[in-house]
């Protein structure tokens, strides 16, 4: 992963560009802060009516994650010595098989925490596969043009606008190969947990957009991506398209 400075360039247009620049900004340190927090086990203090909730019982006992968790690997499992760009890796690395898939392993992340945890873990894991996680959003990639025969996405798109995610899907045709693929996931409104989600992730520090699958796929054809496959969760419904 190579030239870090060529991030300025990819700008949101418009004459107000510097307030909305400011709005992401904030944003995305509001993200990470949140996500820090759950990475250093920090506690969260939530008001009594949403600790009150199902779905925040289900968090605290630790059930929620196999519910939101999106295994990638069923619609675009990692190849052996393929480059693979994780965009919000999170710890990934330390979690998923990558060793028996045999695939280098990229990851770009806006945690600070999971981006340290990460870059001194991986490598005594695998230091042959683990490639080392760059800090910064995913409107910016670190990466190379045409450097990665897959793209990974999952867990965050919900923080973001439609319009932030074109950006994304930029970037993303931008680094991977011909004929590379991307898998994301989608947060479903029709889930009939997804308010309730959205509520406990909005107190946990992280805004949760509910946008219909009709306008993300409208977003997806305005950029070019044909999706080759949908794989449906109990939240997220995992997307595999190329462009």
């Amino acid at each position: 992963m190579s030239n870090p400075n060529h991030s300025a360039s990819y700008r949101l247009p418009g004459s107000d560009s510097q307030k909305k620049e400011d709005l992401q900004a904030k944003r995305e340190a509001q993200i990470a802060s949140r996500f820090n927090r759950q990475y250093q086990g920090d506690a969260f203090e939530l008001p009594p009516e949403v600790e009150a909730m199902p779905i925040f019982r289900e968090w605290v006992a630790g059930k929620l994650d196999a519910k939101i968790a999106s295994p990638f690997w069923e619609i675009a499992q990692p190849q052996k010595n393929q480059r693979c760009l994780d965009i919000g890796c999170g710890v990934s690395f330390l979690i998923y098989p990558w060793r028996d898939w045999g695939a280098y392993f990229y990851g770009q992340e806006i945690s600070t925490v999971a981006r340290d945890a990460l870059n001194s873990r991986g490598s005594q894991l695998n230091s042959k596969l683990f490639k080392g996680v760059e800090l910064g959003a995913a409107d910016q990639l670190k990466s190379e043009s045409a450097f990665f025969d897959l793209a990974i996405a999952t867990g965050w798109s919900c923080y973001y606008s439609l319009d932030y995610w074109s950006l994304v899907m930029n970037q993303v045709k931008r680094v991977l190969k011909p004929g590379g693929v991307f898998v994301f996931d989608i947060l479903n409104p029709e889930h009939p947990q997804a308010e309730d989600w959205a509520v406990l992730e909005t107190y946990l520090g992280s805004e949760v957009f509910l946008e219909p699958l009709a306008a993300w796929e409208k977003t997806l054809q305005a950029n070019g991506a044909k999706v080759l496959k949908r794989h449906p969760g109990e939240f997220f419904d995992l997307y595999k398209v190329s462009f």
